[in-house]
């Protein structure tokens, strides 16, 4: 095993506890919550007073409705697989590791500065902002927890050494 080796274990052993220890906050707990809380009342409203609302849209403010859902039952379903994959982390039901692969995160959205049509109802320009709000959030702490390189340990003079050695006599 070499020096680089034993690094990358050590990165890959520091993250999953990076992982462990956001599962298992009060902050986990509050994301979760209020994901799952959002989910559900977004569908409460796109089955209910929503749909009412999109029968009195104008013909082009009722397509943008419609796309517009679309986009906001989408994010919030990424965001509830996220959340949910975190759970399975912290229940041990799945290794930090394995939620570290690509189909388990959180892809970086197109930001739009408004909604694409001003007859939309507000109920659910409202749910379209707390929803990029909080897929904003997990995005960040998915990118903090999976990607951003663990804090530098102090090195080892002598290992750093004998590395350099190593490298320069392999060549």
């Amino acid at each position: 095993m070499t020096l680089s080796d034993d690094q990358d274990m050590a990165a890959r052993a520091e993250r999953a506890r990076k992982v462990q220890d956001f599962t298992r906050s009060e902050l986990f707990d509050r994301t979760f919550r209020e994901g799952m809380e959002l989910v559900e009342e977004t569908a409460a409203y796109l089955d209910g007073e929503g749909r009412r609302d999109s029968k009195m849209l104008s013909r082009s403010a009722a397509l943008a409705y419609a796309a517009e859902s679309m986009k906001l039952t989408t994010r919030l379903m990424q965001i509830a697989s996220w959340l949910l994959v975190q759970r399975a982390v912290r229940e041990n039901d799945m290794t930090a590791e394995t939620a570290c692969e690509p189909r388990y995160r959180l892809n970086d959205r197109k930001i739009e500065s408004q909604p694409s049509h001003a007859e939309l109802p507000i109920a659910l320009v409202e749910y379209l902002v707390r929803s990029e709000k909080l897929f904003d959030r997990a995005l960040y702490l998915d990118r903090r927890m999976y990607l951003e390189a663990p804090e530098e340990q102090p090195q080892n003079a002598v290992l750093s050494q004998l590395g350099l050695l190593e490298a320069a006599f392999k060549g």
